[in-house]
């Protein structure tokens, strides 16, 4: 069993409240959870509001599926064009770790 986790650190387009950031986080947290089948939260920069960190997990039986799955979410924050993806971080835990 392999545990995939990826940080995805995004900076948000013409964005003035924590309100209106919300209103384009969540819809991308839970596109990510409905599409991918991942675990995704937003998970830093609360308080900042053109500023999001969005954390994805998944579980899968192998190295290569968990890093398929997690290159898909990366690519999908990356498409869109109000969210420019600063920084992704990729970590894996294996059965030896």
């Amino acid at each position: 069993m392999y545990v995939g986790v990826l940080e995805l650190d995004v900076l948000l387009g013409d964005v003035h409240s924590l309100k209106e950031k919300r209103s384009l986080v969540r819809p991308l947290v839970a596109e990510l959870r409905r599409r991918f089948e991942v675990a995704a939260a937003e998970a830093g920069h609360l308080d900042l509001h053109r500023r999001a960190l969005v954390g994805v997990s998944v579980v899968a039986p192998d190295h290569a599926h968990a890093t398929e799955v997690l290159d898909r979410c990366e690519r999908l924050v990356a498409a869109r064009p109000e969210i420019e993806l600063l920084s992704a971080r990729h970590r894996m835990l294996g059965p030896d770790d």
